[in-house]
């Protein structure tokens, strides 16, 4: 009896062993053909033609920069890359119809800060996509700067200036923007944080309005796009006081950060990536990512691009990731401190 329940004893752990070694096995035999595959498909991509959604209309600087991306796509690839304009409140329209493609990288999505990070900062919970879970970035490709201008009746030439004119009348002046919750509508009220004024928000339904309405002398101060206004501002019709870029930008040697005038928390510029839908295999993601990043050491784009006032970025994946959380994070504070509420 003693000897058979030893024999019984030392076998029954042996067998579970077994099967669990057989299992391990097994799984790592079905995982191997699987990354074979994705490294294989990776290497053989793109074999049909390639679809490049944006949230924006034809025209203006970010539907060139998608266009620009997209081409050197097709050079580098041999294959046909399209641009799908889907304009929509909040991105919403050509994110939701990214984020449900299948993630093979036939279909990608051009976007920007103000349609994934601002956005999510603004709407929080009511954004119908999580722009964090539900993309895969690829590229950070551009920085577009902001530029802060007053009407020349101010007669002021920088912030501090500003400020102490608007200190001095609170309430009487007042701003433009393309709307509540812009990105040139948060830039002022982070400025406002920052120096504690008083002005008036007039909420356009675009940055065109904005503009007109302050060359005009209505309103006296906006922030906006470096390349939407430098024109206006060569032309004697805007006083620049400030950009929002760390450095300086090549386009307005001349004008100085916002930082370099004694706020070293304002930056603010519009970012442009690439993404892709969910779970974008990641040989497949680092494909693409090289991709673009040697289109954004090419000549003719460098050129291009900050002709339009627009500085290349580039870097990794991950980088991308990190850009869109801290700018969340940043204009989540702003929405909070200012009070601002949008609907949907």
């Amino acid at each position: 009896m003693f000897s058979g329940s030893r024999s019984t004893y030392s076998q029954s752990p042996v067998v579970p062993f077994i099967s669990l070694a057989a299992a391990l096995i097994a799984a790592l035999t079905m995982l191997a053909p699987s990354a074979a595959q994705a490294q294989a498909q990776a290497q053989a991509y793109p074999s049909r033609p390639v679809r490049v959604i944006t949230n924006y209309t034809p025209g203006g600087t970010t539907d060139f920069v998608a266009r620009s991306m997209a081409q050197k796509l097709g050079e580098a690839t041999g294959q046909t890359v399209t641009v799908e304009n889907k304009p929509s409140a909040n991105g919403v329209l050509g994110t939701q119809d990214a984020i449900r493609s299948n993630p093979d990288g036939y279909t990608l999505l051009f976007s920007t800060s103000g349609h994934t990070s601002v956005s999510k900062a603004l709407l929080t919970d009511r954004l119908p996509f999580d722009p964090f879970k539900e993309l895969t970035p690829i590229t950070l490709l551009v920085l577009s700067t902001q530029m802060l201008v007053v009407h020349p009746s101010l007669g002021v030439n920088n912030v501090p200036d500003f400020i102490k004119l608007m200190k001095a009348n609170p309430g009487k002046y007042s701003y433009g923007s393309a709307g509540i919750g812009s990105p040139n509508h948060l830039g002022v009220e982070l400025l406002n944080v920052l120096g504690g004024f008083d002005m008036l928000h007039v909420p356009y339904k675009g940055g065109v309005g904005a503009a007109t309405d302050l060359v005009a002398g209505r309103t006296q101060m906006m922030i906006n796009s470096m390349v939407s206004i430098l024109p206006l501002v060569k032309a004697g019709k805007m006083t620049p006081i400030g950009v929002g870029s760390a450095k300086r930008t090549s386009a307005a040697p001349d004008v100085p950060t916002v930082i370099e005038q004694g706020y070293p928390d304002f930056e603010v510029y519009t970012w442009y990536g690439m993404f892709a839908p969910p779970n974008l295999p990641r040989d497949l993601t680092l494909k693409l990512n090289g991709i673009f990043n040697d289109a954004l050491k090419q000549p003719d784009v460098i050129k291009s691009f900050t002709s339009q006032g627009v500085e290349p970025a580039g870097g990794t994946p991950e980088d991308l990731a990190k850009m869109m959380r801290s700018e969340y994070e940043r204009w989540r504070r702003v929405v909070v401190a200012a009070k601002i509420e949008v609907d949907q």
